[in-house]
């Protein structure tokens, strides 16, 4: 089959993927409690964010599946899903955590994850010097933000 077709039947498995993970959030954000019981309404329910989130998935995996099944797939087929910068996030991700959140202080931990992530997926072909700076600038300012957000506007408490 032709290039285009493998882009489309790329688009359909993604598609239903999406759907699924979409569909399962969902799920799981509507099976949360509500706090009826003190009083929550709700737009003050805990799984509001993460059950829209997850519709909005199940939405845009449908539209992907969709243009895959009609065969309307824009560009080549996709890389691997599963390539090198994939597999480092990956385990990037299961380190910060799986293992270092709550073992050791999570600005330092939350900076250190985001400026390694930040790295991997600098643009080919940037400089390494340049890579590091703004890799480095974005976990310090990514960090203070999250912090400040957290804990002054959404009064939580991080690890």
């Amino acid at each position: 089959m032709a290039q285009g077709g493998d882009a489309a039947r790329a688009d359909l498995r993604g598609g239903v993927g999406w759907m699924v993970l979409g569909g399962l959030i969902a799920a799981a954000a509507w099976r949360m409690d509500r706090f009826e019981q003190m009083g929550g309404t709700v737009y003050t329910a805990p799984g509001l964010v993460p059950g829209l989130f997850g519709l909005l998935l199940l939405v845009m995996g449908a539209a992907l599946a969709l243009r895959g099944w009609r065969g309307q797939a824009v560009g080549p087929a996709p890389e691997p899903l599963l390539n090198a910068r994939v597999a480092g996030m990956l385990a990037l991700t299961l380190v910060y955590a799986g293992a270092l959140v709550g073992r050791l202080p999570f600005a330092a931990i939350t900076a250190l994850f985001i400026t390694l992530f930040c790295a991997l997926f600098a643009p080919d072909g940037t400089s390494t010097m340049r890579r590091w700076r703004v890799s480095l600038l974005c976990g310090v300012l990514g960090t203070a933000a999250i912090v400040v957000v957290f804990e002054r506007v959404f009064l939580v408490r991080l690890p």
